[in-house]
């Protein structure tokens, strides 16, 4: 966990998440006391931790948390009361939000803080794949591309199409999206 926000209306509060993130190894911390200037915060950079200590001076914090939830890749934990525990995480969990009752110690904290980096490392993973799987993608529908270039200007048909760019493509040593766009760039004018 490299950045966190802390949005707390209480100094002594912001001290003590302070405190426990410094020693999870936490290395860029920010401060807020409302949900305005963490909206603001949150469009201006991206954070990998949110710790909301609910309520806060303009709003409770579960509207907060489902925003940053909805628009970002940070990891929420709210901090609430025990006694409505229930009753804000019914309403925030399915947005992947961590719903920790006070009054706290600095074990439940640090678990939820450890539970959030393994929510994020995952997360990271999940988009790695994402990423991997849309650029195959993209590349199916180039080298799509190029096949229906090859069987319109050199009349191939689509098996000779696809075997012209796999053989051009180890013939050069280079991958069938690069001859793709050689023909797209030779045909496509």
């Amino acid at each position: 966990m490299e950045s966190a926000l802390i949005v707390c209306e209480a100094q002594k509060s912001t001290e003590y998440f302070k405190d426990i993130l410094m020693q999870n190894q936490c290395s860029e911390i920010s401060t807020v006391r409302t949900s305005q200037e963490a909206r603001r915060m949150m469009l201006e950079r991206d954070f990998d931790l949110c710790i909301i200590n609910a309520p806060l001076i303009d709003e409770f914090g579960e509207s907060l948390s489902k925003d940053i939830a909805t628009h970002s890749t940070c990891q929420i934990i709210i901090v609430v009361k025990a006694e409505l525990f229930d009753e804000v995480c019914s309403k925030v969990e399915d947005y992947g939000v961590i719903t920790v009752a006070k009054p706290i110690n600095k074990t439940m904290l640090w678990n939820a803080i450890k539970f959030a980096n393994v929510a994020k490392f995952r997360m990271r993973m999940v988009q790695k794949q994402n990423e991997k799987l849309l650029q195959k993608i993209d590349d199916i529908k180039l080298i799509d591309r190029a096949k229906l270039l090859l069987i319109s200007y050199l009349n191939m048909t689509e098996e000779q199409a696809h075997k012209y760019i796999e053989r051009q493509a180890m013939d050069m040593r280079v991958t069938k999206r690069d001859i793709a766009q050689n023909i797209l760039k030779t045909y496509d004018s």
